[in-house]
């Protein structure tokens, strides 16, 4: 049996987080691959070391290079120090120094904090280290290139019993040899690349929470954590703003049917949250999770017998298509059909989208409106549950909160509701108050 076990920047943030991941380590001798993050924030105020080679390449041809560097080089050697190690980084910060001062890209720059970290847990563990840039094929939308990096990840992985894997970049795949970076939180992708190509048990995530909360903590103080849930509640969830794991990373296990189980690095004999195909575990609430964003802004088009006006909608949305608008929801009656669509992304193409759609589908009316928020409540016991729609709708009605806009999807695993952004975050309270406070 397999294990890949991925930590991120608050896990390894300085000596006493690198003790901790040792000890989880060695405590299970199935957690074979490791993948860690850059250290991220050690107290509140403090730099993630990303941030700070971000900063450090934005003033390569400044002064201040040299300082921020320095404090750069000083994170790392402070954990050797009290690592007590016996090793050395010298030649590898001196190599990055030059590439900076010579131009390097940005991805490189950027993806050194991972490359550093994972060299000083191979080391510390006594693990092989395997660099990302050898086994990891990058496409040229910045996705994860399966035809090109699985034959070399499984053939490196196979050649290593146990082994460091940094997280988060690659290599292009067009030959060139740079680097390539996943977006921010792709050392979650690269976990799951290795889970799958390891033929992984389970691939475990470490974190600073003991699990994904059932809504945001930040807003429901106390939330209950979510003890099981599906790859669809997840993809759901983390598209409307929960942030626990990158959500690109659940493609590569999914496929291969490989559970994640979010832990904690602080509390690891918590169970945390299971991420799972499917199963025949029965929740604990009609409702798995609650999550929303603010920041959207509605399009309605209005006009008689546009039911049977053939290709009306698709020429609705080639307008949006053509300004290269991405649709988040698209609620329809018979007469009217409404577009949701991000309001920062929308406002500068605000106009000639107006007239696109006039001289597209000449509808009767046209409107817009904006201070829009969505929150989507998910869970797979909605489907076996009757009336959860009346109940959320109930819950947002005694807290004297409008309903701007409902979208329920085909699957029965979710509802989402429009509200105004003043009322976002009463919203979230009030539904989980009705789902999660009264059952238990």
């Amino acid at each position: 049996m397999v294990k890949v076990v991925k930590f991120g920047g608050s896990s390894l943030a300085d000596a006493t987080q690198f003790r901790k991941v040792y000890n989880i380590i060695n405590a299970d001798h199935e957690r074979r691959y490791v993948v860690p993050s850059a250290p991220g924030k050690r107290f509140a105020k403090d730099t993630k070391v990303t941030d700070l080679l971000i900063l450090a390449y934005s003033h390569r041809n400044e002064a201040d290079f040299d300082d921020i560097f320095d404090s750069i080089v000083d994170r790392y050697n402070s954990i050797i120090e009290e690592l007590k190690l016996d090793y050395s980084l010298a030649d590898e910060f001196a190599t990055i120094r030059e590439n900076c001062l010579d131009n390097a890209s940005f991805d490189y720059v950027i993806s050194r904090g991972e490359y550093l970290n994972a060299l000083i847990l191979a080391h510390y563990l006594d693990y092989d280290f395997i660099d990302a840039a050898d086994v990891i094929r990058i496409d040229e939308s910045g996705n994860y290139d399966a035809k090109r990096t699985d034959p070399l990840l499984k053939e490196a992985l196979a050649q290593h019993e146990k082994a460091v894997i940094p997280g988060f970049y690659g290599l292009k795949n067009d030959g060139s040899q740079q680097i390539q970076a996943f977006s921010r939180g792709g050392s979650d992708v690269t976990g799951s690349i290795v889970s799958k190509c390891a033929n992984a048990s389970l691939y475990e995530n470490w974190t600073d929470v003991s699990g994904f909360m059932i809504a945001d903590p930040n807003i429901v103080k106390h939330s209950q954590v979510i003890e099981t849930i599906t790859y669809q509640e997840l993809r759901e969830l983390s598209y409307m703003g929960a942030s626990v794991l990158h959500e690109n990373s659940i493609f590569p296990v999914r496929s291969a049917g490989i559970p994640i189980n979010i832990k904690n690095t602080n509390r690891p004999d918590d169970s945390g949250t299971l991420i799972v195909e499917t199963t025949c575990h029965k929740p604990k609430h009609v409702i798995t999770g609650i999550a929303g964003k603010k920041g959207f802004a509605t399009v309605t088009i209005e006009k008689d017998m546009m039911n049977a006006e053939i290709g009306f909608c698709r020429r609705v949305l080639q307008v949006f298509e053509d300004h290269g608008l991405s649709i988040e929801h698209m609620p329809s009656g018979i007469d009217t059909m409404t577009v949701v669509i991000n309001v920062n992304d929308f406002i500068a193409h605000e106009q000639s989208v107006l007239a696109g759609i006039h001289r597209l589908a000449d509808p009767d009316k046209i409107e817009l409106e904006s201070d829009l928020a969505l929150i989507a409540v998910v869970g797979r016991g909605m489907k076996r549950s009757l009336g959860t729609a009346a109940r959320v709708f109930t819950a947002l009605a005694k807290d004297n909160i409008n309903i701007k806009m409902i979208d329920q999807g085909s699957s029965e695993e979710n509802i989402i509701i429009g509200v105004r952004n003043r009322y976002f975050e009463r919203a979230i309270k009030a539904i989980y108050k009705e789902f999660i406070i009264k059952e238990d």
